[in-house]
């Protein structure tokens, strides 16, 4: 008997060699390269789905009518406003995260709503119907009108979604799922890349809306090779401690709406419920003004929030002074930390600093420099910031404060809590005034310290 036929497949990017190697040629990624058998046979999309092969006609762009996807609520408030408004006919979405942060729960939930309006199908390939029974006992959710499958084969997947034709499908997780016209294991390569793409073109042709659950990485990425996320139409990430009773949802990729929406979430006995409030979560509760603290306006997508940047500057006993930042670039803090030095003549390069974004929430823009700048001089000199004040700001290396995008909103929102003073770009200072709130609009580093220090 002759010897299948192998090659190697990168189980990071999905790039294909005929030999072995320590290092992947595509991506360049070490200890990637799995041994995978080579599939033959006639095309198999031209046999199971001969609709999908017919050429599609050549329109005019001018000519083809551009309408608003309709949508429709899952029921959880925050769980819309991440997806962009709801759910899409035809649409795909990822859900990825950490084990046991959610995702499944949060999905139970959502079908448990929609089963009322819509015919909703859960498949499951990790937990038993008993299992998920049992789950939704204790959310206390009303499942009666929720259809269940306990099945990891895509084929039979896929002829239960033609028998039922359901609007909504989950399919928990998709690294589960197999094909029989591949030969190789589940959460492979080859399967999650294939189960994938048919499961996208069942969508595509039927309109049934489809969440898939991913795996993740230890470092946090979604498991299985990159094309996952290019051919799905949303990306959601889970972030958060699963020591904390808070998560977070991010939309890394959205083709119906804003990417990097935020949704805030509980976790309860009864599930997770969402946070209308949320800068109330990452604002510490402090009797008095203290050293090292100052309130930021950060924006998440279209939502501005409020948090409070921490920071501790510790005389260093070790040769190299260490640099901690939590939620926050380090490689930023170091040179804000220039910056500082430079521009203003505060040197820290015999102290300990450490920066920390309270809540667990990761900032990623650049309008938390002056935030950052004023925490840590602050600290320094053991002097807390005025009462009442809220700042946001990108710092360039030349000491100037540059706009941050949507200032106005982020403005409405600090003074909505209760802020009385706020310290901005000069750039980013309305022409109305807000009531209840002092404006300061500053140009540079050395500038905005100075005006903190009258107000003090």
């Amino acid at each position: 008997m002759a010897k299948a036929k192998t090659n190697y497949t990168c189980s990071d990017c999905g790039g294909i060699t005929s030999k072995w190697g320590g290092q992947c040629p595509a991506c360049g990624a070490w200890n990637t390269l799995v041994e995978t058998i080579v599939e033959s046979g006639s095309n198999r999309f031209s046999i199971q789905h001969q609709g999908l092969a017919q050429t599609a006609p050549v329109l005019s762009l001018a000519d083809i009518e551009a309408i608003d996807v309709p949508r429709f609520g899952t029921g959880i408030e925050e769980f819309d406003r991440v997806l962009g408004g709801g759910l899409v006919a035809g649409g795909v979405v990822l859900i990825g995260g950490d084990p046991g942060i959610g995702k499944s729960t949060l999905l139970l939930q959502a079908l448990a709503n929609l089963s009322r309006i819509k015919k909703v199908l859960y498949v499951s390939g990790e937990e038993s119907g008993a299992q998920i029974a049992l789950r939704a006992k204790r959310l206390a959710v009303d499942a009666k009108d929720l259809k269940l499958q306990a099945e990891i084969q895509l084929e039979k997947i896929l002829t239960t979604l033609a028998e039922h034709k359901p609007d909504v499908a989950v399919i928990d997780s998709i690294q589960t799922v197999y094909s029989d016209a591949l030969s190789s294991a589940p959460g492979s390569v080859a399967q999650v890349r294939e189960c994938a793409a048919q499961l996208t073109r069942i969508a595509k042709q039927t309109g049934i809306t489809i969440i898939m659950v991913g795996h993740v990485t230890k470092e946090g990425a979604l498991a299985g090779p990159r094309v996952l996320e290019h051919i799905v139409d949303t990306v959601l990430y889970f972030e958060g401690d699963t020591h904390s009773s808070f998560r977070l949802v991010r939309a890394i990729k959205n083709r119906f709406g804003a990417v990097n929406e935020l949704g805030v979430f509980a976790m309860t006995e009864k599930g997770l419920k969402g946070v209308s409030n949320p800068s109330a979560l990452f604002l510490s509760q402090h009797d008095n003004p203290v050293p090292g603290a100052c309130v930021m306006v950060t924006q998440e997508g279209t939502r501005p929030l409020l948090v409070e940047i921490q920071a501790l500057v510790d005389t260093s006993h070790l040769p190299n002074a260490r640099r901690l930042s939590v939620g926050l670039e380090q490689n930023r803090l170091a040179m804000l930390l220039a910056v500082l030095h430079r521009h203003a003549g505060i040197a820290a390069f015999d102290q300990d600093v450490f920066i920390n974004a309270v809540g667990g929430v990761k900032i990623t823009e650049p309008a938390a420099d002056l935030a950052v700048l004023l925490a840590i001089h602050s600290s320094m000199r053991s002097r807390p910031l005025p009462r009442g004040l809220v700042v946001f700001g990108e710092v360039g290396l030349a000491g100037e404060i540059r706009p941050a995008p949507r200032g106005q909103e982020r403005l409405r929102e600090a003074a909505k809590l209760g802020f009385s003073l706020a310290l901005i770009p000069k750039s980013n200072a309305p022409k109305q005034k807000i009531e209840g709130l002092t404006i300061i609009g500053v140009e540079r580093i050395d500038e905005a310290l100075n005006r903190v220090r009258e107000h003090e």
